[in-house]
């Protein structure tokens, strides 16, 4: 055993990722300092690297990119015309510790005697979907990626210091293979109690089979457009799989690293909500839209200043305000709070410049109000909530000028992540039902069953991060409007929602079944931008939830859809392989031009649906 260590970690392939380079170094270790920890610490550690670097995940990847091309925020207030140009990202690199740890775990157990690698099968199949979770975001934004031959150094002779690149279609046909294998290993009788080192399931082994389960309808997603009927099969599998998979909020894989685990620490600017998809959110009264997005500053206090001050409201929030015979604030219109405080903005770089739209993007001017010596400004649209990423930091309710202070401080919860769902399981099976496969329940079934389980998993999530106005709204003082004003979930809301026509599938089913999956994918860190370019949507002139047009100077702008895929450099050891994946996968290596990341595919997004026109039948 002590000699297989000595040679496994005799040295250690490092692959730096994310900002379009791959750097290969090696990383020596002297065999007399290696002992031998128990497995399940391995396991824990390995767990933790599933979700990392989430700072420049959240303030580049998601903030400056994804969300802003998906049309679900802007880039700070507005669009500029260069939002659609590509800077510096970042991201999890997965290949610096999670692949050697992992490649460790699985010599380790292969090296046992028989007794002991048989009641560690299990612990050896869940570092297969522990790897390939995150891996699948590297291949959404890049394409091909370093996974056979990943981190192999310590294990070859001599160290294969130059893994070649697996192509998209080989990734997913070696995932759909290991996952396929796990699943039983995962369902084996009498395994080693992995107890609290599971940060996820507690040591329960059935739930990672299911989990394994949804990574097999991720990939069958990205499939749809290029081998329906494989992606069709697949769903069947996993549909009849006799693991099950995910459909209670128990299943879901809640990320929590610890109690002292706040998130990204420092602010990661979340930018502005979209216009449309607040709209349709607070038409059909969607409760997830108050977990996603953030309050807006215009309590009936803050209003009730602005008119002492005579300073005229923004028109979109005037047209709520009831005001008694002297033309004071008296109560809010339908639909009340908390819907009459949330408003996105429009998405196109024009709007700025229009003066149809300055209440939108000149509110640091138009919101300012100076009542006696206090002279205070207040943000009229909703953010992006940043409690998503981050926990560790103070907030300050609105009030007006030389106010009360009302503040929700040192109150610090462990962050919670959602890296998979049951509520995605089932939006997954709506839409293969919808698709033709041949599943036990009905698409509007699935589709119910995801909806709820969406609204309830971002209630949780919400209440767990601790974001304001979950409980109430401290700023009015009536006890029935504070509570009224809360943003967590209330009685009989999701059999509300699920009432309204835009979530019967009887008619526009799939495009309804996508925008849901949207509205689910807004709080996770990954899939959002894989569904749009997948999907189609929004789409444009749509009834539900439209595009609206990236127009510059009244053209619109091309927008990527990959990443820029890093100029090899003849200094790098694996220079050779990175040329190939390049020219293989058609790929001008080193641009950011926005024409040339939307025409130059990844493998999976070749027979996609541009934006903004719709899903494919």
């Amino acid at each position: 055993m002590k000699n297989i260590l000595k040679k496994s970690l005799i040295s250690l392939l490092l692959i730096a990722t994310g900002c379009a380079k791959d750097d290969f170094a090696e990383q020596n270790t002297d065999p007399s300092t290696v002992v031998d920890p128990d497995l399940r610490f391995s396991i824990t550690k390995s767990i933790e690297q599933m979700y990392n670097d989430d700072y420049t995940l959240w303030f580049y990847n998601n903030f400056r990119y994804t969300f802003p091309w998906s049309q679900l925020t802007t880039i700070d207030l507005a669009n500029e015309e260069q939002f659609v140009n590509m800077g510096p990202a970042g991201g999890h690199n997965i290949y610096a510790s999670l692949f050697p740890n992992i490649r460790d775990i699985r010599t380790r157990i292969d090296s046992m005697e028989q007794e002991d690698r048989s009641v560690r099968r299990a612990m050896r199949a869940m570092t297969f979907p522990i790897l390939i979770q995150p891996a699948i975001t590297q291949t959404d934004n890049l394409g091909a990626r370093v996974y056979s031959e990943a981190a192999l150094a310590g294990y070859t002779d001599p160290p294969l210091l130059t893994p070649v690149y697996d192509n998209q279609e080989t990734l997913f046909n070696t995932w759909l293979e290991e996952l396929d294998a796990a699943i039983p290993e995962l369902m084996t009788s009498n395994q080693y109690d992995m107890g609290d080192q599971d940060m996820i399931y507690g040591g329960n082994y059935g739930k990672w089979a299911k989990f394994c389960n949804l990574l097999k309808l991720k990939i069958a997603v990205r499939l749809i457009n290029k081998d329906r009927p494989r992606a069709l099969k697949i769903a069947e599998e996993v549909a009849n799989s006799p693991a099950g998979y995910m459909d209670n909020l128990e299943d879901d894989f809640i990320y929590t690293r610890g109690v002292l685990y706040y998130g990204t620490g420092n602010g990661t600017q979340p930018g502005t909500a979209g216009k449309n998809i607040v709209d349709f959110m607070v038409a059909n009264k969607d409760p997830r839209l108050r977990f996603l997005f953030t309050k807006n500053e215009f309590n009936a206090e803050v209003v009730q200043a602005f008119i002492d001050a005579g300073k005229d409201l923004p028109p979109y929030i005037d047209q709520y305000v009831n005001r008694d015979a002297s033309g004071n604030f008296s109560n809010w219109k339908a639909p009340g709070e908390p819907w009459v405080r949330y408003f996105g903005v429009p998405l196109s770089p024009n709007a700025q410049y229009d003066s149809e739209y300055d209440p939108y993007f000149k509110q640091s001017e138009l919101n300012r109000i100076k009542i006696g010596d206090v002279e205070k400004s207040y943000t009229s649209t909703s953010n992006y909530s940043e409690r998503i990423t981050r926990t560790q930091f103070n907030h300050t309710y609105p009030t007006k000028p030389g106010g009360r202070v009302i503040e929700q401080k040192d109150s610090y919860p462990g962050l919670n992540v959602i890296l998979g769902s049951s509520a995605e399981t089932n939006l997954y099976l709506a839409e293969f039902q919808l698709l033709g496969a041949n599943l036990p329940r009905s698409a509007q079934e699935y589709f119910d069953r995801g909806v709820e389980l969406s609204v309830r998993r971002l209630d949780a999530l919400s209440k767990n991060n601790g974001m304001p106005y979950y409980e109430n709204d401290p700023v009015y003082i009536d006890l029935n409007e504070a509570e009224a004003a809360s943003t967590r979930l209330k009685l009989s809301e999701i059999v509300n929602l699920l009432e309204q026509p835009a979530y019967d599938l009887s008619t526009d089913g799939l495009e309804k079944v996508y925008i849901q999956q949207y509205i689910n994918f807004a709080g996770t860190p990954g899939d959002l931008w894989t569904l749009v370019r997948r999907s189609g949507i929004p789409k444009t002139e749509s009834a539900y939830l439209p595009w609206d047009p990236f127009l510059a100077s009244g053209t619109e702008l091309s927008v990527p859809r990959r990443f820029v895929f890093g100029t090899p450099t003849e200094d790098s050891k694996n220079y050779e392989n990175q040329v190939k994946a390049a020219e293989e996968q058609g790929f001008t290596t080193g641009t950011n031009n926005p024409s040339t990341l939307n025409s130059e595919r990844i493998w999976f997004d070749k027979e996609n649906p541009e934006y903004g026109a719709g899903p494919k039948p």
